[in-house]
């Protein structure tokens, strides 16, 4: 009777479970969702391609310490919504939005579960999928330190109807002469003597667009700003269009407002000098300036002379040789003012 009485009692025990829907394993918490839209906080226009990233604390075995690391992430679409699928339910998550030219936000992010004691399941499905509305993000304004912009003018520039070439970029030329300049310039030919040729014709030399008497050698090369060569001189120059090209040197001239000036001297490699002074003064309209400089040289030459005469009855040879040695100075002034018509800026 006993062992009837216990089989009965075995039968008659009722096993009560509950589980979360779909089953009560760890695979089955993963059916959360987090989705929102990503706008801009004053436009309210939505934010494309912006970063969000869903964070988990996790123990790190190897550093034996707890850290974020990157669960899921996307990228926002075009109209700024996200959305962020197979999350687990019971677990706590940081989310981190950030955009090119805006501020990081990072906001804790989860899901809460009620149960209630009807056991309504659809509620429970509402919410593991989470709607975070829109998120704003700021501008970052961030103030640049002061930008300085330096431009150097090259060497050689084509006008309309001339070549430029840009002495104060040729370190060559310093502390010559302007024949010493013309040996730089392109297209240009000097001989030993000094003597110039442009497109196979001797050009005619100009000084600031006016004609001059002086030669290159009487022109420091100190005292040129730019070396402008127009191989087809328009009626500007001559009205019966015969004319030659023009060699226009245009010499150093400062228009800055108040007092500036400068001041060079240099060696050769026979111990003679040169240097120069230039001065510009500016008050108003009115603009004065004034250059001075002196140049020493000291040339060297050496020759050698083997003369026979046959046709005298005692045939004879001369031979000579000789060492010249010459010695030279030279000074160049030049000053002007011009009165601005109309205010220009210096």
């Amino acid at each position: 009777m006993k062992l009837v009485f216990s089989l009965l009692f075995c039968l008659s025990i009722l096993q009560l479970s509950a589980q979360m829907p779909g089953g009560g394993n760890g695979a089955q918490m993963n059916m959360g969702r987090l989705y929102g839209k990503i706008v801009d906080s004053k436009t309210g226009k939505p934010i494309d391609a912006a970063s969000v990233q869903l964070l988990q604390n996790k123990y790190d075995s190897v550093s034996k310490t707890r850290k974020d690391v990157i669960v899921n992430g996307q990228l926002t679409l075009p109209n700024g919504d996200f959305s962020l699928e197979g999350l687990n339910i019971m677990a706590q998550y940081t989310l981190k939005f950030t955009a090119i030219g805006y501020k990081t936000i990072e906001q804790k992010a989860g899901f809460t579960i009620n149960r209630n004691n009807t056991g309504d399941m659809n509620q429970m499905l509402n919410s593991v999928d989470k709607d975070l509305g829109n998120i704003k993000l700021e501008n970052d304004v961030k103030e640049l330190g002061e930008v300085v912009v330096t431009g150097d003018k090259p060497i050689l520039q084509l006008g309309i109807d001339r070549k430029i070439f840009n002495v104060d970029k040729n370190i060559v030329s310093q502390g010559g002469t302007g024949v010493d300049v013309m040996r730089n310039v392109p297209t240009v030919t000097v001989d030993v003597d000094g003597n110039i040729t442009l497109r196979n014709s001797a050009p005619q030399i100009f000084v600031d667009g006016r004609p001059t008497t002086l030669t290159l050698d009487q022109i420091p090369a100190d005292a040129i700003q730019s070396i402008e060569l127009i191989t087809n001189p328009s009626a500007k120059f001559d009205a019966s269009g015969g004319q030659s090209a023009i060699v226009n040197i245009v010499l150093k001239k400062n228009r800055r407002v108040g007092y500036s000036g400068g001041v060079r001297v240099g060696v050769d490699m026979r111990g003679k000098f040169n240097g120069g002074v230039d001065l510009n003064i500016r008050q108003g309209k009115v603009n004065f300036f004034a250059n001075l400089g002196t140049m020493q040289r000291k040339s060297i030459s050496f020759g050698e002379t083997d003369r026979t005469n046959l046709l005298n009855q005692l045939d004879n040879t001369i031979f000579t040789r000789n060492r010249n040695i010459s010695m030279g100075m030279f000074m160049f002034g030049r000053a002007g003012f011009d009165f601005l018509i109309w205010k220009q800026k210096p």
